[in-house]
This record gives structure tokens, C-alpha cells and sequence, in this order.
């Protein structure tokens, strides 16, 4: 049973780094970059999938506009995935290293939940069978557990003047929802924003991901564990991955990679999937811009605004922010590059209410 972490570091604005914070062992970090969803055989040669120990994006758009725009450089958006110990019985009250942990993953901006999906007598398990329902129970049972003493402490008379009224609604609505076994997620998610519930640092509201960690037969149709725990939970944000196949992979040279990849029918490696899976999850998209000095790829939310995605490169682009030129990539490949696509007609300037959607290539205009 585990309980991993995904976290974001507060950073510089000005840094195009979605950076994942170990809170365990920085050694579990995995850097990677941003994708479309290109699918796998799209790939022209082997060694566009794999450099070295590092997967590489499949971002295919990223490496046109370099090449378009004859950059210097490329720099892609960056995530860290990074693993905590499990959380076991008992974590909310101390048991095994769960204080610990639950008090510093209250600012991470989701949770994946890498659940056992597999038998083996050569693998320890906590519990004395396999029961991926019943360790997410727990996972789930502890965070709340932890959520409610946070709560309580918070909603104390001499604790009360340091959280303003919609918190305080929220922490009261969150307590009734534990006390009376409602669906604390689902409540909190009708009746308030994701930035509101995520300032409250509230555990039982983080978004979710679930990692079903198979064995190598299961990866494609599952088995019964995962078939009784998809039942439970549902298939939205259920994922299957075999980690004994992630270390193969791994271990294995650019080719060997590929060719295994393709004996056991992998379209791509489960990393990749874990990545696609948290962008959707977070509702992050990725726009560009592009030019001679470097082409580089930048994070931001759905739905953000021009002078937002401004922002994201550099707080004084958002404060003077003029226009934006916009071009769709389709139509900046298609016209290759500013120049044509500024005669075709295919430049457009966006204002302050324009929302940035995926794969817009763009320029800012600002006031310094």
C-alpha cells in the first residue's frame, strides 16, 4: 500500500518549471517533459522516444518550432514526479512515518495513489493478502482522520481570528461532512473553487489520481483486483502500470527499449502515461513562444488569460501587458514561422480577456 505525493514547489515566476517536490527522498526524482497527445507511432526513429535513463517528450511541436524558428535553444516544461513512504494504519495518530508526511503534503496541488494490484512471494506487503480497496480505505480513512484534528484545532476560539469567514465555513462544512460519513470531496466541490479549497490545505479535497501497479500480464485487460477496485472507485482517474515493467524499460538500451516496448504491444511507457493523466487531472495546458535566441514550451492553467500566461513568464509582462500575438501552431507550422503567418493574415491580437488555449504560439506586448 502507498500513499505517493505530487507536489508543486512555489517558485519564480519567471521559471517554466512545474517542479514536484520530493517530500521524502529527493533521489525519487523523474524530470520530463511536456506532450500532446501524439500517439506512438507517429515516432520516425527509435531514438526520439528514449536519451539515456530519461524518457523524452513526446511533444513533437516543440521540436518544429525550433525548427522553423531556427532556435538556439529548446527548452521544455519540466515535472518532477516524486515518491513519499506509504502511509499505513494508524498514520493520522503516528503510526509508522505518517505525521510526518500528512503534515507537509497539505500544499501539494494533487495526489496519486500508487495502490498493489499484484501478488508475489518475493515482494513485502503491510497487510497479509492483497486488497487494493481496502488499502485505499485506509489511505483515505488516515487523511480524513488527519483533516478532522486539523479542523477541530482551527475551529477553536483562539485559533478562529486567524482564518477569515470563508474558511471558516468551509472547515465547518468539511467537519460536518466527516462527522456524518458524507462525501466531504464532492459537498466541498459544489459549494466552493478549487483556490478556496486549496488554501484550506485540506487533504480529503486534493484532486486524485489512482496508480493500479499490475504485473506484466495484467497490463492491458487488468485482473481482478483492479476489475473489483475500478467497481469501487470508478475508471475516471484510474490508471494501470507495471512497475516491474518501468524498471525493464529502464534498465535496457535505446533500442532494446523500443523493441521491447513493441513485443509486449507498450505504446508508450507508463511514465508518460502518469504524466498525461496528471495534466489532465490538474487542467494544465501548455502554449509556446518562439523565436531566434530559443522555442520554448510554458505551463499554465486552463482557461488562463493572456495577461495570466504573461505572467507566467515574467511579473512585469502581466503588469504592462499590452496585446498578445497569437498564432494557432497549426497555422505557424502550416505558414512557417511569424513573418508568413503575419502576412497571411494569420496573426491575431488578443486583449487582456483573450483565453490562452493549447498550443497558442505567442508574443507579448507590454508597458515596462
Amino acid at each position: 500500500m502507498r500513499g505517493d505525493i505530487i507536489a508543486r514547489r512555489k517558485g519564480a515566476k519567471r521559471r517554466n518549471k512545474r517542479d514536484w517536490t520530493n517530500l521524502a527522498d529527493e533521489q525519487a526524482k523523474a524530470n520530463l517533459e511536456s506532450f500532446p497527445d501524439q500517439d506512438w507511432s507517429e515516432y520516425e526513429t527509435d531514438d526520439e522516444m528514449f536519451d539515456g535513463n530519461h524518457q523524452k517528450s513526446i511533444d513533437k511541436r516543440l521540436d518544429k518550432l525550433v525548427s522553423i524558428s531556427n532556435s538556439k535553444k529548446k527548452i521544455n516544461t519540466t515535472i518532477s514526479f516524486v515518491d513519499i513512504a506509504g502511509l499505513v494504519k494508524g498514520a493520522s495518530k503516528g503510526e509508522g512515518l505518517g505525521n510526518k508526511f500528512l503534515s507537509h503534503i497539505r500544499e501539494v496541488d494533487a495526489i496519486i495513489h500508487m495502490i498493489r494490484c499484484f501478488e508475489s512471494n518475493d515482494i513485502q506487503n503491510v497487510n497479509a493478502d492483497i486488497d487494493p480497496v481496502r488499502d485505499l480505505e485506509i489511505i483515505e480513512t488516515e487523511m480524513k482522520l488527519a483533516d478532522l484534528e486539523s479542523i477541530q484545532k482551527r475551529l477553536d476560539k483562539k485559533n478562529k481570528k486567524n482564518s477569515s469567514e470563508n474558511e471558516i465555513n468551509i472547515l465547518k462544512t468539511a467537519l460536518d461532512c466527516i462527522n456524518n460519513d458524507k462525501n466531504i470531496e464532492k459537498t466541498l466541490h459544489q459549494n466552493y473553487s478549487k483556490k478556496e479549497l486549496h488554501q484550506t490545505g485540506l487533504l480529503s479535497t486534493k484532486p486524485k489520481l489512482f496508480v493500479c501497479n499490475v504485473d506484466e500480464k495484467s497490463i492491458s485487460e487488468g485482473n481482478n483486483y483492479t476489475k473489483a477496485f475500478i467497481s469501487k472507485f470508478s475508471e475516471k482517474n484510474t490508471i494501470l502500470i507495471s512497475a516491474d515493467i518501468e524498471n525493464q524499460i529502464n534498465q535496457l538500451e535505446i533500442e532494446e527499449k523500443v523493441n521491447y516496448m513493441k513485443m509486449i504491444n507498450l505504446k508508450e511507457t507508463g511514465l508518460n502515461t502518469l504524466i498525461k493523466k496528471g495534466y489532465e487531472l490538474l487542467e494544465l495546458e501548455t502554449f509556446f513562444t518562439s523565436g531566434l535566441e530559443e522555442s520554448r514550451a510554458w505551463t499554465v492553467p486552463a482557461n488562463c488569460t493572456a495577461p495570466k500566461a504573461a505572467g507566467i513568464i515574467h511579473t512585469d509582462f502581466e503588469k504592462g501587458f499590452i496585446r498578445a500575438e497569437t498564432i494557432s501552431y497549426e497555422e505557424f507550422v502550416k505558414n512557417n514561422g511569424w513573418l508568413n503567418s503575419k502576412n497571411n493574415g494569420k496573426m491575431r491580437l488578443e486583449g487582456k480577456d483573450y483565453i490562452v488555449k493549447d498550443g497558442d504560439v505567442l508574443n507579448f506586448r507590454f508597458n515596462t
